[in-house]
């Protein structure tokens, strides 16, 4: 069973930074991608990175790109998501997410519980 727990959100002021983490159990670490992804209010799901376990190459989506890395501790199996520079844009509800593949591209199949960032103007 697939279980992903992710903590770290809170409340920042624009032009913070803050550090997810996502902690991971129930499958074979290097054998799944791993991505982040956020939903605010009355907005659509938004993926905004990934890191792949074929070759650990990542990708983020142009709203956070410069701002946002994701990484991997692979000896906690915990994947994070360092947030910098952040933006009011940016308030919004952070899954956590393993793709039953090694590459990116595709749908995600295990889901996190979400954790909460708001980030004041």
């Amino acid at each position: 069973e697939v279980q992903l727990v992710e903590s770290g959100g809170g409340l920042v002021q624009v032009g913070g930074s803050l550090r997810l983490s996502c902690a991971a159990s129930g499958f074979t670490w290097d054998d799944y991608a791993k991505g982040w992804f956020r939903q605010a209010p009355g907005k659509e799901r938004e993926g905004l990175s990934c890191i792949s376990s074929s070759d650990g190459s990542t990708y983020y989506s142009d709203s956070v790109k410069g701002r946002f890395t994701i990484s991997t501790d692979d000896t906690k199996n915990t994947v994070y998501l360092q947030m910098n520079n952040l933006k009011p844009d940016d308030t919004a509800v952070y899954y956590c997410a393993v793709r039953t593949w090694p590459d990116c591209a595709g749908e995600y199949d295990h889901w996190g519980q979400g954790t909460q960032v708001t980030v004041s103007s």
